[in-house]
């Protein structure tokens, strides 16, 4: 099965014309691999860390909407500089004690794709408490699939049931939108045990499997 979304990262040499090439190119095999899995394509997702704002709009203006950051505070600069219809996904390590800065200083804030940790949990659906957001903050638990590789975060795969249910249960702010993993470089059984990880949490939530979105690794 296909992820449900991708990543496609920039290079800072990059104009206009290259930008927007290199995105047809993408959707494109993206769209032709959905078809052949008979399904629909997946969400792309523009890693934009380091990257100037600048390239950030050329991105923009080629039709990209879901951008990726790794940094808390890089984020927190970019995000008024950008249109207000982005959609910010938050893809590093998140310190808990940097959940309020983010969330704060990311109004436009959709996603953050690496939660870890009840902690974490609790301090980003305190400071969704505290910044008033009109709708909650997406989530997805990260997954650790490639135990053995010593330098991936995120939860085993036997303990991502009881993180979503501790935001289902105690996070009214925050709404699990599903699962992510990186994954070890060319081992597809890592999105493999992310598949099944998702199916056994769907069915601990009492929720169909397909309402959990899979975010798996780089392209």
């Amino acid at each position: 099965a296909l992820p449900r979304h991708r990543y496609v990262c920039m290079t800072a040499s990059q104009e206009l014309s290259p930008i927007a090439a290199a995105l047809t190119e993408v959707r494109s095999r993206v769209s032709e691999a959905a078809a052949a899995a008979n399904r629909s394509p997946p969400r792309l997702v523009a890693v934009s860390k380091t990257k100037p704002v600048p390239l950030l709009l050329e991105a923009y203006e080629a039709g990209m909407r879901d951008f990726g950051e790794n940094y808390v505070q890089e984020l927190v600069e970019k995000a008024p500089q950008m249109p207000s219809d982005v959609s910010w996904r938050f893809i590093g390590k998140l310190q808990s004690n940097k959940a309020k800065l983010l969330v704060q200083g990311v109004p436009s804030l959709a996603v953050v794709e690496t939660l870890d940790s009840v902690k974490l949990a609790d301090r980003l659906q305190k400071a969704v408490e505290a910044g008033g957001r009109d709708t909650p903050l997406g989530v997805m638990v990260q997954v650790n699939t490639s135990p053995w590789e010593g330098s991936k975060g995120g939860v085993l795969p036997e303990e991502a049931g009881a993180l979503a249910e501790h935001v289902q249960a105690r996070c009214p702010g925050l709404v699990l939108e599903g699962l992510m993993t990186i994954g070890a470089p060319g081992e597809a059984s890592c999105f493999r045990t992310l598949l099944s990880c998702r199916d056994a949490v769907a069915a601990q939530l009492d929720v169909p499997a397909a309402a959990l979105e899979l975010s798996m690794g780089m392209s």
